[in-house]
């Protein structure tokens, strides 16, 4: 049977290559954005590689990789759907105008590109500790990974669906949304991938593989201090008035009842 880190660097250099035509047709439409909703795409892709390659996966295998399937789609979908026909995130537009458009193209395939499918691939390492053959372990690491991913999946693709809803309501626009999922955290859709990931990683524990919870981790620090939360705090403190309200009574991260 092929070996652990064999099997890992075919699918990082599959994500590579992925990421690569994803940013040829990032060029073809001068729009980098384009590459946030390929971010699900390419955890299916190396998920389905890792399956592909592996001997006939068992029965807490392959739910694992039909909800890696399921989540990476969800994913895709909402960005895709929620970003089509509209210009260009702020983020890499800034970064355009940085490095000026006719170099842009270029500077892009490293900066953003190459350096998300350099991540996408650490993180899938996670996903593999779960697929690759081993003798399971503790039943309640599996139990524990089924719960934590059933409830970041609901997390985030309710709290998803009712930002959709309320921002598609001329009504609401320059007003923060504090209902529903959003009344208790601030970032129910981020908390929510986070614990999608830590139920991947539990699952990899079950199987014997504890070492790959460092994707977890990764992709934890990367959603709260790096492009997730912290990035988009700074932004709405500037862009929508009562922010700051909303942020003295209502958690970050972790749901809990909101402050009165």
């Amino acid at each position: 049977m092929i070996s652990f880190w064999q099997l890992w660097a075919e699918a990082a250099g599959l994500v590579l290559v992925f990421m690569s035509m994803v940013w040829l047709v990032s060029v073809k439409v001068k729009n980098a954005g384009i590459v946030d909703p390929f971010w699900g795409l390419g955890f299916v892709l190396a998920a389905t590689w890792y399956a592909w390659r592996l001997p006939l996966l068992n029965a807490y295998q392959l739910w694992l990789w039909s909800m890696v399937v399921i989540w990476g789609l969800r994913l895709f979908a909402y960005l895709f759907l929620r970003n089509f026909g509209k210009p260009e995130d702020y983020r890499y537009a800034q970064f355009r105008q940085n490095y000026g458009p006719e170099r842009y193209w270029w500077f892009s395939f490293f900066q953003v590109f190459m350096l998300q499918g350099v991540l996408l691939a650490f993180i899938s390492v996670t996903l593999l500790g779960a697929l690759y053959p081993s003798e399971p372990g503790k039943l309640v690491w599996l139990v524990a990974g089924i719960t934590l991913f059933c409830i970041g999946f609901v997390f985030e693709s309710v709290g998803d669906w009712q930002m959709a809803r309320f921002k598609a309501d001329p009504q609401n626009r320059q007003k923060v949304m504090d209902k529903g999922l959003w009344r208790f955290t601030r970032h129910p859709n981020y908390f929510g991938d986070t614990m999608v990931w830590w139920g991947f990683a539990a699952v990899a524990v079950y199987n014997g593989y504890p070492l790959a919870i460092a994707g977890a981790l990764l992709m934890t620090w990367l959603i709260v201090k790096i492009s997730g939360v912290a990035m988009l705090e700074r932004n709405l403190k500037t862009r929508r008035p009562g922010y700051d309200d909303y942020i003295r009574r209502t958690p970050a991260f972790f749901p809990w009842f909101p402050k009165k």
